[in-house]
Formats: C-alpha cells, structure tokens, sequence
C-alpha cells in the first residue's frame, strides 16, 4: 500500500479524522494529528517503537493514548503478527482497501493490494457464507497468517 503523499490527501485524511473526533466527542489535539501524519506519511502498519522514533517529540505514552482513542472512533486499526509485535495504521476506509501478510516468527506485516479478480471471488465467497444467516456484510479484511522469507 506504499503511495506517494500529497499535501492534498494529507489535508482529506486530517478532516476525516477530526470529522470522527469530534463525532466521539474528542478534540483534534496536536499529538492526535502528529500520530494521524506519522501513519499516513509511511503507508504501511507501523509498530510503536516506529511511531515514535518517526515522532521522537511524541512520549509514547501519549502516543499509546491517542491511538487508543483514533481506534476508538474507528481511524486507526491495529494489527497482531506474533505476540508483543502490534502495528497501527489508518483504517482503510481513509486509505485504500488491502489486505495484509503476518509473519508469526519476526511479527513483520507486508501490505497486499488484491486484484478485481481476487476481490470478486471473496466477495462471492462470503455471499455464500452469509446467504442463509440474514447477515449483511459491509467490509472484509484478510490477514494471512505464515512466515516471511526471511523466517521460513
């Protein structure tokens, strides 16, 4: 999901995100946006440790805070390779729609972009899964877990 950032999509992503705070109730501080710009800036999942040496003037308590609270009104999302080794980034809502690759070794997420193809074959798929349930699926998200190259 690597894009070239531009001031025009940094700004969209911003307003969506206060748009959202402030549906919850909550202000659109500095530290909020400098996490919101760090995520939106690298284009894949980043592990804490990434957010704040990308934000070094960001303590990672509060770093820890403001993405409580951007996943609480449904900005940032947060994934689990292995154990210790969470990554956060945007909520695909706000960026684009992918899916992603989780070593359960060394907890590296590598993001994939699916095909038209792909993304019509799962979505009839989970037609068929929910056709006799009454359920109305809105999204989906695909995270397949194994190793990388790396740890294989």
């Amino acid at each position: 999901m690597q894009r070239a950032p531009s001031d025009a999509a940094s700004s969209r992503i911003h307003e969506l995100v206060e748009i959202r705070l402030r549906q919850g109730q909550l202000r659109y501080t500095t530290g909020r946006r400098t996490v919101v710009e760090v995520l939106f800036r690298a284009g894949h999942p980043l592990r804490i440790s990434e957010i704040e040496r990308r934000a070094p003037d960001l303590p990672r308590s509060s770093a820890y805070r403001h993405l409580v609270d951007l996943q609480g009104v449904g900005a940032v999302r947060s994934l689990s390779a292995a154990g210790d080794f969470t990554h956060f980034e945007l909520s695909e809502d706000l960026t684009e729609h992918h899916h992603h690759l989780l070593c359960v070794r060394c907890g590296g997420i590598q993001d994939v972009t699916p095909t038209v193809a792909f993304e019509k074959i799962v979505e009839a798929t989970i037609d068929d899964f929910v056709a006799a349930t009454g359920f109305t699926p809105l999204s989906h998200s695909l995270d397949v877990m194994g190793y990388c190259r790396s740890c294989a």
